[in-house]
């Protein structure tokens, strides 16, 4: 599959996946999902970066868009990393912070982004070679961070995340030109199916549902807390379904789920006395670097959509 080159010129930019207009709109797409080494052919046939994860796995994600593994981390790097998100969510400065996302009815932390650059446990998480190394043979290239936060999700009613492709946002929020992203979700805490957990649509990466309706301005501050734009009618949710089915992810604590940018996936809410707390990171490619959004008036603020395009090393 032969792609377009990224232009980081607004003047020079093709919209390959259109969004955020008066209608839903659905376009197949237009990139590889495992991409091959930099500066190889340009199709998903080419040599893939070597890496940890086997040329099996790879052919899953590819069909899928998505890969489990069942231990990521170990009991003890678990345990540090609780412990660290636990300090940052009691710390009332991080609460204070902008980038700290409270629950609108319990007033509990619910997100904080950008803990990498907050917090050198979890700068060293993404430096691990076991995280950016599978996301670097998943993308073909050196990464940097697009985005990273901790999903708190305690127990007693905290809210879930509605149906989306995180890709829609980043290319109409962001501006990221093409599907060279990659999310890991780390749990930090048990995953039971009754905890509001992860839920994908397998394959649904395959195809690009262009959401109606425009972004108003500064949306990041409603959609963190509730998606509005960018969700897809129940019409297109529920073709999708019917399409492709709906896999609920579990896990014990230190397992970790990498899922592409454009699945459809959403979780829901949690009313169990069980928190399910998960440590969030996107890598996007070095050579897929944020331009100006495609469907929004200005870029996110940079702790939501990263602008600093440097590898991590």
């Amino acid at each position: 599959m032969t792609t377009t080159p990224v232009h980081t010129e607004r003047t020079e930019r093709t919209d390959l996946y259109p969004t955020r207009g008066p209608r839903e709109v659905t376009t197949p797409r237009q990139d590889p999902v495992v991409w091959p080494t930099s500066g190889g052919s340009g199709t998903s046939s080419a040599p893939s970066t070597p890496g940890p994860i086997s040329r099996a796995d790879l052919g899953g994600f590819e069909r899928d868009g998505f890969l489990t593994v069942d231990r990521l981390i170990g009991p003890d790097e678990v345990a540090l990393h609780r412990a660290e998100l636990e300090r940052l969510v009691s710390d009332p400065g991080v609460r204070a912070d902008e980038r700290s996302i409270i629950e609108p009815k319990s007033q509990d932390v619910r997100s904080v982004f950008e803990v990498h650059r907050i917090s050198e446990i979890f700068a060293g998480l993404v430096r691990d070679e076991r995280v950016v190394g599978r996301a670097r043979q998943i993308l073909g290239s050196d990464v940097y961070v697009h985005q990273s936060r901790i999903n708190v999700k305690p127990g007693f009613g905290a809210s879930g995340f509605y149906w989306h492709s995180d890709f829609e946002t980043w290319h109409a929020e962001d501006g990221l030109p093409h599907m060279r992203a990659v999310s890991v979700s780390i749990a930090l805490t048990e995953n039971y199916d009754t905890n509001g957990g992860l839920m994908i649509m397998p394959g649904s990466h395959k195809s690009f549902l262009g959401c109606a309706g425009e972004t108003p301005r500064d949306n990041y501050k409603q959609s963190l807390k509730m998606q509005d734009a960018g969700t897809p009618s129940h019409e297109a949710l529920t073709r999708m379904a019917d399409e492709h089915g709906i896999r609920l992810f579990t896990g014990r604590a230190g397992s970790a789920t990498w899922f592409d940018c454009n699945c459809m996936h959403g979780s829901g809410d949690n009313i169990t006395p069980y928190p399910r707390s998960n440590v969030f990171i996107v890598f996007n490619s070095v050579e897929n670097a944020a331009v100006e959004p495609f469907a929004a008036p200005a870029p996110r603020p940079e702790f939501i959509g990263a602008r600093d395009f440097t590898p991590v090393r």
